[in-house]
């Protein structure tokens, strides 16, 4: 397989396509335009809110696909490709599991906005950084105007050692995925990353030997599965390094751009 027959171009962000201050690099713009004119298509996969993903992409989230809350919606500017979402009834059922559970936060993600009903100051601050439209409500249970796309759990002692033992047990009727150091994501079955971009690669006509993806998490298993040029960031979960079929510098040294690069100067070179 030739990097030059890349026609896709997909990436996750928190850990990946962000540095470790939640920033894009100015260089990854630069970039993308780059790949614009060899009419490359970029898409954003993540864990996060999909205002939270134009926010941190404003200024190009017009010529991107964006597939956001780990695959429960994909966008192409205000046009909703996919969406998968939880009943009303379902959303009660998981809330009132959780509730119990001490040292941890509820996010309830809905199309148009996320939920919380807690007051704590210090975990607003930091849920800030992933949820760009949000709201605070006395009962998650009492939403009903919205689409629930996923429930968020931030476990702040570790989601993976501390909380997704206790509730494994949902993975029979739900996809549940630790996506992060302290967070953990409950949505349907066919939320996942890998389902929605290979409905996308489906629409687009572009294969998995033209697809290249980038993820450092275990919410970006799935989408590892659909691109023959899967790289897992140095700084990646071992979960993530054992199905990637490459790896690339970590997201603080630039190993997105690092490899992007090298995918448009083989481009060139086969002009």
């Amino acid at each position: 397989m030739k990097l030059s027959q890349v026609k896709l171009v997909v990436s996750d962000m928190d850990g990946t396509l962000l540095n470790n201050q939640g920033k894009v690099s100015q260089d990854f713009f630069k970039l993308f335009e780059a790949l614009k004119k060899e009419n490359i298509h970029f898409v954003a996969a993540s864990g996060r809110q999909y205002y939270s993903i134009t926010d941190k992409l404003n200024g190009i989230t017009n010529d991107i696909t964006i597939i956001a809350e780990n695959g429960a919606i994909t966008k192409q500017q205000d046009k909703d490709l996919l969406l998968i979402n939880l009943s009303k009834e379902e959303i009660k059922d998981l809330v009132l599991l959780l509730r119990p559970f001490e040292d941890i936060e509820i996010v309830l993600c809905g199309k148009k906005s996320a939920y919380i009903e807690t007051k704590n100051e210090s975990f607003i601050d930091f849920f800030k950084e992933f949820y760009a439209k949000y709201e605070q409500v006395e009962d998650l249970i009492s939403i009903d105007n919205d689409d629930f796309l996923k429930i968020a759990v931030h476990c702040k002692h570790g989601s993976e050692e501390q909380l997704y033992p206790h509730i494994k047990h949902l993975e029979a009727d739900y996809k549940v995925k630790v996506s992060g150091e302290v967070w953990l994501d409950i949505s349907h079955q066919n939320a996942n990353k890998g389902f929605a971009l290979s409905k996308l690669q489906n629409s687009l006509g572009i294969t998995a030997e033209e697809t290249m993806v980038f993820g450092d998490y275990n919410n970006d298993l799935e989408m590892m599965e659909c691109a023959y040029f899967s790289y897992a960031m140095e700084n990646a979960h071992p979960n993530v390094k054992k199905a990637a079929r490459f790896s690339t510098k970590s997201n603080d040294n630039a190993g997105v751009e690092y490899i992007l690069s090298s995918l448009l100067e083989e481009k060139r070179l086969t002009k």
